[in-house]
């Protein structure tokens, strides 16, 4: 058995069982990998795959706990490159980061630029992608560590440790009535309409939350990923638009364009970073989730990557 035969049974189940699929990802053609996955089911003695005919259908029992010891494997495998990365070349090497892009637009350009200052010949790569797409490029190990607020906590594969709370802000174009009020209520915005984002995205379950609790239909007549997408609409009179404050603080906005805090309505968001369970993190990799939040420390990510699996969550 060797390591091209782990790696294309890992492949096909994360094709779902689809062998063109993952051939095409491991550049490779699907009859090779076939055929490594029968001469590694020979090898064993067990089926690792039902088939019906020629078709892959399902992973059998035994084949459960394969995959199980082919993960652990390819993980201490891809530990090892790490650790021989960060004894050969400590201050080198390429971060990648899994994000959203509000995280990406407006949380981590600080961190990144003081992890350059301090490691001139570390390499930053981002990915951006939905929440769910963020951890699944974690247990992909496309990144060493990710940042979202939606989904993270549940994936059991990963660490996740608390960044920073945020709260939605309410923007507005210049002279809209709702200005007036002193106290803006869910009510009144179920009256007008809306620009926020997508359902997947920058806590937008806690704004859909918060209106079916009060029994309100909201009027959501645009979506979008991107935050600067919102303000622009926003700015052109659609609607009013609810954004991560991160997008209204800290830089310029357009004088057309007036904010309100939100969280006396949709409440606060938490923010996380996450790590594959079992995975070694570079010395450069530990100083950028420093870099993110004072909560998130070199001694407590170690302690938390280190303990069991009820853990991880923290």
């Amino acid at each position: 058995m060797n390591l091209h035969q782990f790696k294309f049974v890992q492949e096909a189940v994360r094709r779902n069982l689809n062998l063109t699929e993952a051939a095409r990802a491991l550049h490779t053609s699907q009859p090779g990998v076939s055929k490594a996955i029968i001469e590694l089911e020979d090898e064993l003695g067990i089926e690792i795959f039902a088939r019906h005919g020629k078709r892959i259908k399902r992973v059998t029992e035994p084949g459960q706990q394969v995959l199980r010891s082919i993960e652990i494997i390819l993980r201490e495998v891809n530990n090892l490159r790490r650790i021989g990365d960060q004894y050969s070349a400590q201050d080198s090497g390429t971060l990648s980061i899994a994000t959203t892009h509000t995280q990406a637009r407006y949380v981590l350009p600080g961190p990144v630029a003081r992890l350059r200052q301090a490691y001139p010949k570390v390499a930053v790569s981002l990915h951006q992608g939905s929440p769910d797409q963020v951890a699944r490029m974690l247990l992909e190990e496309v990144a060493e560590i990710g940042m979202a607020t939606e989904s993270l906590t549940r994936y059991p594969e990963l660490v996740t440790l608390p960044c920073y709370e945020w709260q939605h802000m309410l923007v507005f174009p210049s002279g809209h009535p709702l200005l007036d009020r002193e106290r803006i209520t869910l009510e009144d915005l179920a009256q007008v309409p809306l620009v926020t984002y997508h359902p997947s995205f920058t806590g937008r379950s806690r704004i859909d939350q918060a209106f079916a609790q009060r029994h309100l239909q909201p009027n959501v007549v645009l979506e979008a990923i991107d935050s600067d997408v919102i303000k622009t609409y926003v700015k052109l009179g659609m609607g009013v638009g609810i954004v991560a404050e991160m997008a209204v603080l800290g830089e310029n906005q357009s004088p057309d364009l007036v904010a309100r805090p939100a969280a006396q309505l949709f409440g606060h968001n938490l923010a996380r970073v996450a790590f594959k369970r079992g995975t070694y993190l570079r010395q450069f990799v530990l100083r950028f989730a420093e870099l993110l939040s004072d909560r998130l420390s070199r001694e407590g990510i170690l302690r938390a990557m280190a303990g069991s699996e009820d853990d991880y969550d923290i």
